[in-house]
């Protein structure tokens, strides 16, 4: 009878853990303080809003998910503690975010070597490709790639004969890495840089490098940086008195952007997300309904009034339904998940269809992407 007992006992004791992991655990670590709490905190906002909705709709095979936030504080170090602590402490089944390229890099070895799926939200490519920052089967991130919008802006610049350009980019990992694509992709697209300028990602004046650019006769300027940086070059650009097209990139289609650079946003162009100009889409276009969907359960939220809907909204969306998909494919085991997410085939997105590879880990087309404007106030598609 005792040994009977004591074989129960350890059943149920084996038992225990399956019976407490009632839930799936997700991290989502953003900028919710620091120079990038503008994307962050919305971002964080957003992750909320969609474990509320896929709770409320029964879960994951009838599991809640519990979404464990962090502020990262645009802080690499920071994020790399609060990655360490979701995979270790916490035990989460995937991570989301974080909201910088600089930050991403800093935790993607961890991730790897904890055998963590990760699904970031930044914009700079190196998250998910080797080298000496580590491999990237681990990581994959929701939006486009800075490749694809380089390809997006170099194909418009190329139909409008805008083939002379002065570049001007942030010296930050996500400056770098368009300055990266667009040397390489220049000759592809028949763009010639005529010259390159850097600036700090918190300057507040880039007046000397305008200069240098102007004189350089170029057809068009284009700036490659996030955050207050881009509209104070826009308004450097207007002051200055410098009648050249202005294009920015795909990190600044946002009403803060506007807000910001005030008239000197007025006609500037970039790529940006479907996402604004969701009215602007034909019925036929798949993402249509969906960011329409996305829209209006963002805005009864009562979040727009506070964040407006900008081209970085949708990122965490994608990011947990990449790993709620996989998930309902293949279960929370880690490498079975890592592969269900690698093999994501036609998901529509907020931010575009995904499809995804081994060898792309974002799984986003040009045809993700359109050229905005700035109209009367307002993004438009582009002329």
């Amino acid at each position: 009878m005792r040994r009977i007992i004591g074989l129960l006992a350890g059943l149920m004791l084996l038992a225990a853990p399956a019976l407490a992991e009632d839930t799936i655990k997700l991290g989502g670590f953003f900028d919710l303080s620091g120079r990038a709490s503008f994307i962050g905190t919305p971002s964080k906002l957003v992750a909320e809003m969609l474990v509320e909705k896929i709770n409320a709709e029964g879960g994951i095979g009838g599991k809640k998910i519990e979404l464990i936030v962090a502020d990262t504080e645009g802080d690499p170090a920071k994020a790399a503690n609060i990655a360490t602590k979701f995979i270790h402490k916490d035990k989460v089944v995937a991570i989301i975010g974080p909201t910088l390229t600089d930050t991403g890099m800093n935790v993607k070895k961890i991730v790897h070597d904890g055998k963590t799926p990760t699904v970031m939200t930044v914009g700079g490519d190196p998250v998910i490709m080797g080298g000496k920052f580590g491999p990237f089967d681990w990581v994959f991130k929701s939006p486009q790639r800075s490749e694809i919008a380089v390809k997006r802006l170099f194909t418009y610049l190329k139909d409008k004969g805008l083939t002379k350009i002065a570049l001007l980019s942030a010296d930050d990992g996500f400056g770098k890495d368009g300055l990266r694509w667009m040397e390489q992709l220049g000759p592809e697209f028949g763009i010639e840089i005529l010259i390159k300028e850097s600036f700090g990602a918190r300057d507040t004046d880039m007046t000397a490098q305008l200069t240098k650019a102007k004189n350089a006769a170029p057809q068009a300027l284009v700036v490659w940086t996030t955050g207050p940086a881009g509209a104070i070059t826009a308004k450097n650009v207007a002051q200055l008195g410098i009648d050249l097209p202005l294009f920015q990139c795909h990190g600044l289609p946002d009403p803060k952007y506007v807000e910001l650079a005030g008239p000197a946003s007025e006609g500037n162009r970039m790529p940006a997300t479907k996402l604004m100009v969701a009215d602007e889409l034909p019925d036929t276009d798949p993402q249509k309904a969906v960011i329409q969907e996305f829209i209006k359960l963002y805005t009864e939220k009562g979040y727009a009034k506070q964040f407006p809907i900008n081209t970085h909204s949708g990122y965490a969306w994608d990011a947990i339904m990449l790993v709620v998909k996989g998930i309902e494919k293949a279960g929370t085991e880690p490498e079975a998940l890592r592969a269900a997410i690698e093999q994501t085939k036609g998901y529509v997105g907020i931010s575009g269809i995904y499809n995804l590879t081994p060898e792309d880990h974002n799984g986003l087309g040009v045809d993700s992407m359109v050229m905005v404007q700035v109209k009367d106030g307002k993004f438009v598609m582009a002329e």
